[in-house]
């Protein structure tokens, strides 16, 4: 689950969750920089962006070549130069001030800002980095579905429903609990936190699959669609904490709408996309520019994005439902190479973000405020990890399959617990400590899942890693 919706959260200032619809910290209202300013944001985008690549590709580099996935060194790198260190990408919804980025002075002295101007400068690149970030998951997700199977994520749907069941439930109700009964913390402010345990970062662990080469393995398609389940549950489980936390009770008729919405869209998905294939094969076999396969699949990944996030769903859910449908077409290894350069260029944008938008400085045991947040979320941690770790043993019917490393594949949080946290801190519920511990404990989980699941899959070597023979095409391919 990424990014809920497309509208600033901020209860007690009007943007609140009401009817069918509630908003998300991340994804910031866009703000208009006047036509003076204009070119001037413009440079500060491409100077954020020449910044992104560079610690995506040393950090990538580098993470490769300590035989890590790439995507751990991408996200360190966004560490590196985000708010825990250089400060060279800061965003305002993290609460960072103009001041606080060390691009601004650069952009002021070449464009002669005046103070006023430089505020606005800040919000309104910053706002278009986030926009190209949630760009980037949405490609991503679409290059995920191409990658899967629909056939086998059909087979292990009841496993992945069970693992994904199991993934909310145990960390939720351990996390709650336990804070009520060792910490004392009050009951909403504890399931707000057990819920920022439920989430599950279907971008990261897909990216880290795809790396191993895990994607297709019978693990790999069970930790997707559990983690694609994970979506939706997360979704609903963030509608009743939102509601808890503005008015004290729970939108019943929110609640319903989400679950019969969320189902319906996905069922809907894949049932349209047995009449639709052909369809599409048809239309792009007429067309004759340059671009005539790409652009029809972008234009259906964009539109079912549009339908999921129109219906108060995730738009990263729509465009992994679109790269599924289009899997099954007979165009889909060209569709995937096609894929593959734009990815390359939207992805790490994500990847960096999320790692810039993580503040360490909250593991910081030096600051007096930061350690109660610290034991809070040392208890975080284990039950996030162990919450998720024993979801593997809730697969059943499958001799030989690698239990590890499919819970581990479901720890990471990632930009969905920063979701979790941004709402809580905006809604007023969360104790500074308590804040601080559910930040650890996203950025803990975010960057211990990469290096884990590579372990776990390596301790699986003795049960054979894996092969299967899927039929893709007519041919059978088999999967490493």
């Amino acid at each position: 689950m990424v990014w809920i919706t497309s509208n600033l959260l901020s209860i007690g200032t009007g943007l609140v969750p009401t009817g069918l619809s509630w908003a998300s910290p991340s994804l910031p209202t866009l703000a208009m920089a006047s036509p003076e300013n204009a070119p001037i944001v413009l440079s500060g985008v491409l100077l954020s962006l020449v910044i992104i690549y560079l610690a995506s590709k040393l950090g990538g580099e580098i993470s490769k070549a300590l035989d890590f996935p790439p995507v751990l060194g991408e996200l360190i790198g966004g560490v590196l130069v985000g708010a825990s260190a250089f400060h060279l990408l800061v965003f305002p919804e993290s609460g960072a001030q103009a001041t606080d980025s060390l691009l601004m002075p650069v952009l002021q002295w070449v464009g002669g800002l005046t103070p006023e101007a430089v505020t606005e400068v800040f919000e309104s690149q910053s706002e278009i980095i986030s926009l190209l970030a949630e760009l980037g998951v949405i490609i991503l997700l679409f290059e995920i579905g191409l990658e899967s199977n629909l056939h086998e994520l059909q087979k292990v749907g009841y496993q992945a429903a069970l693992v994904a069941c199991v993934g909310v439930a145990v960390p939720f109700a351990a996390g709650t609990v336990g804070l009520m009964m060792l910490f004392h913390v009050a009951a909403i402010p504890a399931i707000f936190a057990g819920a920022a345990l439920t989430a599950t970062s279907i971008g990261i662990t897909s990216k880290v699959l795809s790396e191993l080469g895990r994607l297709k393995s019978r693990e790999g398609q069970i930790i997707v669609g559990a983690a694609v389940i994970d979506d939706v549950l997360g979704i609903i489980v963030l509608a009743v904490v939102a509601s808890l936390a503005k008015t004290g009770e729970v939108d019943v008729m929110n609640v319903i709408y989400l679950i019969i919405s969320a189902t319906g869209f996905l069922l809907g998905a894949i049932l349209f996309g047995k009449f639709f294939n052909q369809a599409f094969v048809t239309i792009v076999d007429k067309l004759q520019t340059r671009g005539k396969l790409v652009i029809p699949a972008l234009i259906f990944a964009f539109l079912m994005a549009f339908l999921a996030n129109a219906i108060h769903l995730e738009a990263i859910l729509g465009a992994f439902a679109a790269g599924l449908v289009l899997d099954e077409t007979d165009r889909r290894k060209e569709l995937d190479q096609q894929i593959i350069p734009i990815a390359d260029i939207l992805v790490p944008i994500f990847f960096v973000t999320v790692g810039a938008k993580a503040d360490l400085g909250v593991l910081n045991p030096a600051v007096a405020a930061n350690r109660e947040g610290l034991v809070i979320a040392t208890f975080l941690i284990g039950v996030a990890i162990i919450g998720k770790v024993v979801t593997g043993w809730a697969v059943f019917g499958q001799p030989g399959i690698n239990r590890l490393a499919i819970g581990v594949g479901m720890i990471p949080r990632g930009e969905v617990g920063l979701v979790f946290a941004g709402i809580g801190s905006a809604s007023g519920v969360l104790s500074k400590p308590l804040e601080a511990g559910i930040i650890t404990m996203v950025i803990l989980t975010t960057f211990l899942a990469p290096p884990f699941l590579r372990v776990a899959f390596g301790q699986s070597a003795e049960s054979e890693p894996v092969v299967e023979s899927i039929a893709l095409e007519g041919e059978p391919q088999t999967l490493q």
